[in-house]
């Protein structure tokens, strides 16, 4: 299919597209998806609310701390788009934040922070700051524009209207918020592209401690399952029917397609009750990459604007501290990329994991 029919194949689908993007947990069974994975919203204090655009595939996800979060950021990719992420920096002054917020819309769907920043506002939440109270809500962003209508894409109401509708619920995954639009194995050629989207996992110890995951993910690579080594989604054969292993051609050889340079993107957020300092979120957030690094292959690349918040909310002290928490932490994002290529539907054109078996 040549790409500039991609879109249109698309848009022609979007009927059913509206009616598709839903959580696609309640096709989670017939996936083989663990149902006991646990979500972000397991850690006290956090919520987690989508905004999905019904005219095509984007949106927009936002985790609230309404309470403030000590927050620390890493990102690896060569090509992010992000807010607020200096002010993360251990020697800033600022040391919790109120929200989180992940977008499609490439650098558009930044404008989604702002309509989290009215919302917070609106209730009073943020940080002194003389006679105002200024909320502060860093952001990350991926890169959904090919599919169907590119002027479509988060703004500040979709960004105000995921704030309103967080909850302590269950976190709907597969085709909702920033996953909407996400897709994978897109080195070689985007037409062999298959959809992803977001997913949530958490960890709980037997002595309370919890670390939990929130990812949305839009890779140029594979996701590859760890345990087994296969892959999950990615690039597929010519045929489109078969996967054909985006690691293993560039091993053999086989040169990268037209370079997409920011159109790809794994963003996400990892919360924990464990009491940690602004430099060991940082630390944690860092660490927490190596989830990515087991599950998507190649990641970090210059194409990829990867980007991990960390948030610590509570008073947990487990024993090990920030090398226990960040160990946990990789492995949570691990299993929520899983998650997300797992609870995917496919789009027309462009098949889910389910689709392919």
């Amino acid at each position: 299919m040549q790409r500039r029919e991609f879109g249109s194949v698309l848009a022609a689908g979007l009927t059913a597209v509206a009616r598709d993007v839903i959580a696609a947990r309640p096709a989670a069974a017939a996936a083989g998806v663990d149902e006991t994975a646990g979500s972000l919203t397991d850690v006290a204090g956090v919520k987690v609310g989508h905004f999905t655009d019904p005219r095509r595939p984007t949106g927009c996800t936002v985790v609230l701390t309404e309470g403030g979060a000590v927050c620390g950021v890493d990102v690896r990719g060569g090509a992010p788009g992000t807010r607020e992420t200096d002010l993360l920096d251990p020697i800033n002054v600022v040391d919790k934040v109120h929200a989180v917020v992940l977008s499609g819309g490439s650098a558009f769907g930044l404008e989604a922070a702002t309509g989290v920043v009215r919302f917070l506002e609106e209730k009073g939440i943020g940080f002194p700051a003389g006679p105002v109270k200024v909320p502060i809500v860093p952001a990350a962003i991926l890169f959904d524009l090919r599919l169907g209508d590119a002027k479509i894409r988060p703004d500040a109401n979709a960004g105000y209207a995921a704030a309103r509708a967080a909850s302590t619920s269950e976190v709907l995954e597969g085709n909702v918020g920033a996953g909407a639009g996400a897709t994978v194995g897109k080195l070689f050629d985007a037409d062999r592209a298959m959809k992803c989207g977001v997913g949530t996992a958490s960890i709980r110890l037997p002595s309370g401690l919890v670390v939990a995951a929130l990812v949305a993910v839009n890779a140029a690579g594979d996701v590859v399952d760890p345990a087994s080594g296969r892959i999950v989604a990615g690039a597929r054969t010519a045929d489109g029917r078969g996967l054909a292993g985006t690691l293993k051609a560039l091993v053999a050889g086989r040169p990268p397609g037209e370079p997409l340079r920011g159109e790809n993107t794994t963003i996400g957020v990892i919360a924990t009750n464990a009491a940690l300092t602004k430099a060991e979120t940082t630390k944690v957030a860092q660490m927490a990459h190596d989830g990515l690094a087991r599950t998507i292959a190649p990641v970090h690349t210059p194409w990829d604007g990867d980007t991990l918040f960390a948030l610590s909310l509570g008073a947990a002290t487990p024993p090990g501290g920030v090398l226990v928490v960040g160990a946990l932490a990789a492995e949570a994002v691990a299993r929520a990329v899983l998650r997300a290529a797992r609870t995917a539907r496919g789009l027309p054109g462009l098949p889910a994991a389910a689709d392919l078996g």
